[in-house]
């Protein structure tokens, strides 16, 4: 087999459909749109959880209790996690994102205090449990 001989499945790839190229095409004039209504016009179409007039889904069912906006989404990391940094480091969000520890959209990060640490670190910005703080200073390392 060559190169050359490569090929798609027979009847794996369809040519696109040119619709609005004249009346003799059997898709001009109203361009497979059926005439006037929402959907013939240009921009229109249904908004999301509309169903026609019927009372939507999402306003029939029952909403029960409390939703809090101001709910910030903290990622959590341990101490045995800061063993991958040399000793000294200066740890902040920029650089747990960089080492994959952090991952998607977070408010912030949250030590806590599973595993022990022998290296000292500097942390900043990052919240600390108060265990996750004494292993840290007794290591030397230090919390801003």
């Amino acid at each position: 087999m060559q190169l050359h001989d490569l090929a798609p499945a027979p009847g794996s790839r369809k040519n696109r459909k040119k619709v609005g190229r004249g009346p003799g095409s059997g898709m001009g004039k109203t361009s497979t749109r059926g005439h006037k209504g929402l959907k013939a016009r240009s921009g229109g179409s249904v908004r999301p959880g509309f169903e026609g007039g019927q009372m939507p889904i999402y306003r029939r069912l029952p909403k029960r209790g409390f939703f809090n906006i101001f709910k910030t989404q903290n990622a959590v990391i341990n101490v045995r996690d800061l063993d991958r940094f040399e000793d000294g480091a200066t740890i902040d969000m920029e650089i747990l994102r960089q080492a994959g520890l952090v991952k998607g959209r977070v408010d912030g990060v949250k030590l806590l205090a599973s595993g022990e640490v022998s290296k000292k670190f500097t942390l900043k910005d990052i919240q600390v449990s108060q265990t996750a703080k004494e292993k840290i200073e007794s290591a030397g390392g230090s919390i801003e």
